[in-house]
This record gives C-alpha cells, sequence and structure tokens, in this order.
C-alpha cells in the first residue's frame, strides 16, 4: 500500500500533472467513463500537502472541462444528438437525451451549471444544444461558469478532505470522492422524482 501511495505522490506532484488533469477533463466532457471529477480531486487531496498548488488544479480543471464541452458541442452541431434520437425509446441514453432538449428549452443556458453534477448529463445537454443550433457565444459564457463552479467544486472538496486526513491521503480521497457521488446521486433522485411527477401529472390533463 505505501509503494502504491508512493507511486500516486510522486504522479501527483509531478508538474505534468496539470496537463494531465486538462486532458482527462476534456475527455470526460464527451466520454463520461472517463473518471474526470475523481482525478481532480485526488490531485486536490494531495494539494493540501503543497503540492500541486490548489489554483492550478482548479484552472486546468476548469480548462479541460470547457474544451471538452466545446467537444461535445460540435459533435451535437454535426448530429451526433440525431443519432441519439434513434435509439431505442427504453434506453437511457435516449432518456437522457429527451431530458435533456426539455431542460434546455426550459431554462436555456443555465442548464448547464445544474448538468454538470448530474451523471451523463452534461453531455447529453452540451450534445443538445449543440444539435438546437443554441448560440454558441451565449454557450460559451454559460459554460464558462459551469466548468469553473465545477472545477472550484472539486477542488474544494479534495484540498478540505487532504486538510482532514493529512496524514492519511487515502482516507481523504475517499471522503472527498464519496461526497462527490453523494451530491450526484441527489441530483439524479431530484431528476427521478420530477420525471415520475410529470408523468403521473400527463395522464390528467
Amino acid at each position: 500500500m505505501g509503494d502504491v501511495l508512493d507511486l500516486l505522490h510522486q504522479t501527483v506532484t509531478s508538474p505534468w500533472v496539470y496537463l494531465v488533469i486538462i486532458a482527462v477533463t476534456a475527455v470526460d466532457a464527451f466520454f463520461p467513463a472517463v473518471p474526470g471529477e475523481t482525478v481532480v480531486i485526488t490531485a486536490a487531496v494531495f494539494a493540501a500537502g503543497g503540492e500541486p498548488h490548489l489554483a492550478g488544479v482548479i484552472v486546468a480543471a476548469a480548462v479541460g472541462a470547457l474544451a471538452g464541452d466545446h467537444v461535445s458541442y460540435g459533435i451535437g452541431r454535426g448530429g451526433g444528438a440525431h443519432r441519439l434520437a434513434r435509439l431505442p425509446a427504453d434506453s437511457r441514453r435516449r432518456s437522457g437525451s429527451e431530458w435533456a432538449r426539455r431542460a434546455v428549452d426550459r431554462r436555456g443556458g443555465m442548464i448547464l451549471t445544474t448538468a454538470r453534477y448530474v451523471p451523463g448529463g452534461r453531455t447529453a445537454v452540451t450534445l443538445t444544444m449543440g444539435a438546437v443550433r443554441y448560440p454558441l457565444r451565449s454557450f460559451f459564457g454559460y459554460d464558462l461558469l459551469a466548468c469553473g463552479t465545477w472545477a472550484l467544486y472539486c477542488g474544494l472538496l479534495g484540498y478540505f478532505g487532504g486538510l482532514a486526513f493529512e496524514r492519511d491521503p487515502v482516507k481523504g480521497l475517499l471522503v472527498g470522492v464519496g461526497l462527490s457521488v453523494a451530491v450526484s446521486g441527489i441530483f439524479e433522485v431530484l431528476r427521478w422524482a420530477h420525471r415520475r411527477a410529470r408523468a403521473r401529472a400527463a395522464p390528467r390533463r
């Protein structure tokens, strides 16, 4: 276990860690299987010890997420969201795409700030915004706010977890990731409850 921690520490405190964060958070924006949030929280846990720098971790995460969201937006603009619409009606990806389209219609660009915390939500929303030709300038402004607040949230979550368990970074990492999963779970439950309430109300109209 000690050897694994030493290797992790050497990796995270390397000057290259900022480029790794940018790359991982960028890919995570349009390929959610990549653990972008976990990478940011892990780096922030070790930032509590002085290296890497917390501000650098937050900026790198925001830059990567912003770049990745624009790639996803471009994919949607090129027809990616239309391919999602042809998926089976009961599939999770199809359901996410339809939720994103309704959310964009109701809330416009502000949905980006909420979708950042919904598993797979940010990808569905950015794809949809590209597909409906949402103005790129407005998309950039809202997405800058969304990515900045998300990066700050992940960075501080990991940093304070690292401070609380300074002698045991693994516990700090587990606490940070656990809280992140809990927040995402709460958003997902609220979305499910809202969707179910709409489904119950539909026959009465």
